[in-house]
């Protein structure tokens, strides 16, 4: 049997590839309409909220507009709840409704629930060397965003 070689790039590319297509899978199974960035937000403001669309902006890497736009789709849809600053009357702070949560929790849930049901699927090898790649996976990207 020939072994082959690869190199970082080959491997990089072939994680990006995997990764991608898992990201991609999870999302179909969410069973909901939000669109990655709608519920990468909404997870932020769960985690890190209440903040302000400023903070959420440089959470989420994006421009202020950009996280005004996606608080007021988040808030007509009713996950997420505006209200005033305490200490300046001319900002206002996000934080989740009990609709975000129950979102979020089901969303969570059903990808959990599609993992799990393929990795009964799978021998004892292949489970144990996922559980290695997660490992290996979480310490490359402990790192932060390089």
């Amino acid at each position: 049997m020939v072994q082959s070689v690869h190199t970082e790039t080959d491997l990089a590319t072939r994680l990006r590839l995997a990764v991608t297509r898992t990201a991609r899978r999870l999302r179909q199974q969410a069973g909901t309409d939000l669109t990655p960035s709608l519920a990468a937000a909404l997870a932020t403001v769960e985690v890190r909220g209440p903040l302000t669309p400023s903070e959420l902006a440089e959470i989420e890497g994006v421009k202020r507009p950009t996280a005004t736009r996606i608080v007021a789709k988040l808030a007509a849809s009713g996950l997420v709840e505006r209200t005033g600053d305490p200490n300046d009357g001319r900002v206002s702070l996000v934080s989740i409704s009990s609709d975000g949560s129950a979102l979020l929790h089901k969303m969570r849930k059903r990808k959990n629930a599609y993992l799990a049901r393929r990795l009964r699927e799978l021998p004892p090898d292949d489970i144990a060397a996922l559980e290695r790649a997660a490992d290996v996976l979480e310490r490359l990207l402990e790192d932060g965003r390089r």
